[in-house]
């Protein structure tokens, strides 16, 4: 059924037709996704049998319209709505740019998650934006916050190119650095000591094809999983490589990575500037890259906000606040430097 067929208008009222439409998944589990739209309407919402009925005023159920035809086509295209999708839908359409939503864009499923088959897909813009350059460019820098699906697309897109036959491996890299821990003092041999800083990788993997499908292709070293040092003084041909938490690289490590890239590869660098576990006295290798690469021809930067943030609705409004004292902190910082008298004044 056409979206505009649908939509039956009336004074303060809007009914929505459901025919054809799968409404436990629409509303969600005990009614979750449904809850959600409530909450956001300056109005209410009741089904009855086939039909949404949205009470309140033009403009709200106007909005609230738009988001519930955009989950309704999500699910013509066999997307699962969780709590993330919607809030997400709510978040685009109730921005101050009067916009509303943009026309979702069908496309073919990026790939099908092992465990119930479900389609993966790009859930906001910044992550279409992101897909569409790992497609198009041979290295690709993902910068954005934690939740944006920096290091998952960028895993479902390897194997992806690895099941269709334009790869012949996939590697995993990250540096071995981390907040408070280094490996030494990690128990267990150097296979021990690496899989934890590894772990979100291996999660991503496990998603999309399996825990059982992981350890084989390790074994026939089909998929390789190692720390960034590791990478020296190799050349990396038909492979799919991918550089994780790249915010903890310095400069010559970046340098040393990106120069391992052979024949008919492609690498995707993620990281997040705003958790940076390296000390302050050396270049950042991701911080740099950017004035250094960023008008090279076969390289693109894809930068994610807050908004393409699709893990729980809670991280993102987390990142907001963290951000706003961030901003606080600094103009504090400023105001008080300023304020300090030039040394020998007294």
């Amino acid at each position: 059924m056409n979206p505009k067929e649908r939509v039956a208008r009336s004074d303060n009222e809007v009914r929505i037709s459901l025919e054809g439409v799968d409404q436990f998944t629409l509303l969600g589990w005990n009614d979750a996704n449904l809850t959600l739209l409530q909450n956001r309407f300056a109005g209410t919402i009741t089904v009855r049998g086939e039909e949404m009925i949205l009470r309140g005023a033009g403009e709200a159920a106007d909005r609230m319209t738009e988001v519930v035809l955009h989950l309704i086509e999500l699910l013509g295209r066999d997307k699962a709505l969780d709590t993330v999708t919607v809030s997400y839908a709510l978040g685009r359409v109730s921005s101050d740019d009067g916009t509303g939503l943009a026309p979702v864009t069908a496309g073919e499923p990026l790939f099908y998650a092992a465990a119930d088959r479900s389609s993966i897909r790009a859930r906001t813009d910044g992550q279409a934006d992101y897909i569409e350059a790992i497609r198009a460019h041979d290295i690709v820098f993902a910068i954005g916050p934690a939740g944006t699906g920096k290091t998952y697309l960028a895993v479902v897109m390897a194997m992806d190119y690895l099941r269709r036959g334009l790869v012949e491996k996939v590697i995993l890299v990250r540096p071995a650095v981390e907040a408070g821990e280094q490996l030494g003092f990690l128990p267990g041999d150097m296979q021990d000591k690496i899989d934890p800083y590894l772990r979100p990788l291996y999660d991503a993997l496990a998603d999309t094809i399996g825990v059982g499908k992981i350890q084989r292709l390790m074994a026939n070293g089909i998929i390789e999983a190692a720390p960034l040092a590791f990478m020296r003084g190799r050349t990396l041909n038909n492979a799919f490589v991918i550089l994780d938490e790249a915010q903890n690289t310095t400069l010559g490590q970046m340098k040393m990575f990106l120069t391992r890239l052979g024949n008919q590869s492609k690498a995707v660098i993620t990281g997040d500037v705003t958790q940076i576990d390296l000390d302050g006295d050396r270049i950042n290798g991701l911080v740099a890259i950017g004035d250094i690469l960023g008008r090279t021809e076969g390289v693109s930067f894809v930068e994610l906000l807050e908004r393409d943030v699709v893990r729980h609705p809670l991280v993102r409004r987390i990142i907001v606040a963290f951000d706003d004292a961030e901003k606080k902190i600094a103009a504090e910082t400023a105001r008080l430097k300023a304020m300090k008298p030039p040394k020998g004044d007294t």
